[in-house]
């Protein structure tokens, strides 16, 4: 799943050195090329391709709580009568 945008990112930092290192370019270019071509579209790529993965967590993480919820609780709460029955005193 990640090898396209590590390939992407592998040439656009191969023309960012090219920018970088011909005769007319300069550093600036360079920064401006890996940024505008590399880093943000493939971030952008990732965080929508990740999108679907974070709905299903979203949805799972709701429904764990709504099934929490629901149970009921496993005596972590004492009733509400504690005094123990009278028996027979000696």
């Amino acid at each position: 799943m990640y090898i396209v945008p590590i390939a992407w990112l592998y040439v656009v930092v191969m023309m960012s050195v090219a920018e970088a290192t011909n005769a007319n370019g300069t550093l600036l270019g360079a920064i401006i090329t890996l940024c505008l071509y590399g880093l943000f579209p493939v971030g952008l790529i990732l965080y929508f391709m990740g999108a679907p993965a974070r709905k299903r967590a979203i949805r799972a993480r709701e429904a764990s709580e709504l099934q929490a919820s629901l149970q009921p609780d496993a005596g972590s709460v004492t009733p509400a009568n504690t005094v123990p029955p009278m028996g027979k005193e000696l």
